[in-house]
């Protein structure tokens, strides 16, 4: 397998709000499934499951979305239920030309930058401006990437059919044929077991497109192998016989190029230097063994403490990052202002002092409101923490704290 992708780290100050920032009350639709309504999620696992009634799909890198179609109503819903449509009106357009005018889709919201995804483009339609989303619409459109119906509405005119309960292999090949009765230039459903590695849009106004799928084990190690270079953060497997698991994560796993958890920001702590934040000159040279053992805290912010929901619903501290520029950590500074004061980890807390700690006040640290969640790499986690220090990647809005759970981060060694 080829080496993992550099992730691209978006500016710390893109998205970085509260996911309950985004409520808002849905409206009532004619359809047999109502938003808020949970998407199937997936279990990570290490390797690509190879055994006969696995289906594969490119793992896209932007925000999961469903979308609900009623007559000339769209709704755009995230994966923490909230509504997606003001931020994305180029995908509510889309969506409003096609020619059914009942359905409800699952899929990924993306925005292509070269022969990549740009996640950072993303995070940046997240903005009380309305003037602002819309120049960023149309200066950058999103692509809605379908992979599954959950309600067709063309046998029933009424509500819709739900298709949830039926096995992925009916829904695909309903699937399938609404592409090919809505998605222009989309091709016949009649296709090889293989797909084409690298999809592109057909042409420039296109903003709905089926995403590419195969259950040959070969394209799916291919995948793996060099869709990075297209911005894929791996692959996800799904098993044809399964019903459509709403809310669990059951029947699909996904296997990602490089490790990356969702955590609670429950605290931080400053950082330490020569100076004081009034400016205090240090020691001298000459001194400057005391002086490293002396110093005191900036007014830029450090390291972030992370945490992850434990069984019993207590955030645990379980690891820090502090991979950030100076300029960031002046813009962290800001951003965290704003959740000072709150409870912090109800769970396990950042540590005392131990033996190993050379000056009591490295271990201070100061609660925060469990707020904002963050995407972070790390390259090893046991005994219930980060063994090193994390990568700040981006912010997810679009996730709610308490669903950021230890269980995304004990994977599971093969595929159920």
């Amino acid at each position: 397998m080829a080496s993992p992708r550099k992730p691209k780290t978006a500016d710390v100050e893109s998205a970085a709000i509260p996911a309950e920032e985004l409520d808002h009350v849905f409206p009532r639709l004619n359809l047999p499934l109502q938003p808020p309504y949970p998407p199937a999620e997936a279990k990570s696992v290490k390797d690509l499951p190879r055994e006969a009634g696995w289906f594969y799909e490119p793992k896209w890198d932007g925000f999961r979305c469903l979308a609900f179609r009623q007559g000339d109503e769209v709704v755009l819903q995230s994966k923490a239920g909230q509504p997606l449509g003001r931020y994305f009106p180029e995908i509510v357009a889309a969506l409003l030309a096609l020619p059914a005018r009942k359905f409800v889709l699952d899929g990924e919201i993306v925005i292509r930058q070269g022969a990549g995804l740009d996640f950072d483009a993303l995070l940046q339609r997240i903005h009380p401006a309305a003037s602002r989303i819309q120049r960023l619409s149309q200066e950058m459109p999103a692509t809605y990437m379908i992979f599954d119906l959950l309600v067709d509405g063309r046998l029933f005119e009424n509500k819709g059919r739900s298709l949830a309960a039926r096995p992925l292999s009916a829904r695909r090949m309903a699937l399938q044929e609404f592409a090919a009765s809505n998605i222009k230039g989309e091709p016949d459903r009649r296709r090889s077991k293989k797909a084409t590695l690298h999809p592109t849009l057909r042409s420039g106004g296109e903003r709905i497109m089926l995403s590419p799928a195969s259950s040959d084990f070969a394209t799916a190690e291919k995948w793996m192998r060099e869709g990075a270079t297209r911005g894929w953060d791996g692959v996800v497997a799904k098993r044809l016989n399964c019903k459509y698991m709403s809310g669990e994560r059951t029947g699909m796993v996904k296997i990602k190029h490089i490790r990356t958890a969702d955590c609670v920001v429950g605290g931080f702590r400053w950082a330490r230097g020569a100076k004081s934040s009034s400016g205090e000159a240090a020691d001298s040279k000459a001194n400057s063994k005391t002086a490293d053992s002396r110093k005191r805290p900036t007014d830029e912010v450090g390291s972030l403490l992370l945490g992850l929901y434990n069984k019993n619903g207590e955030l645990d501290h379980i690891g820090f990052s502090a991979s950030f520029t100076r300029e960031e950590r002046r813009k962290l500074k800001s951003i965290l202002k704003l959740f000072m004061g709150g409870a912090g980890f109800s769970g396990k807390a950042p540590g005392g002092p131990s033996r190993w700690t050379r000056d009591a006040r490295d271990t201070e640290w100061f609660p925060l409101k469990p707020k904002l969640v963050g995407e972070f790499q790390y390259d090893h986690f046991s005994g219930g923490r980060f063994r090193h220090g994390t990568k700040f990647l981006r912010w997810r809005p679009e996730k709610k704290p308490e669903q950021c759970t230890m269980e995304q981060i004990r994977p599971g060694k093969r595929a159920a």
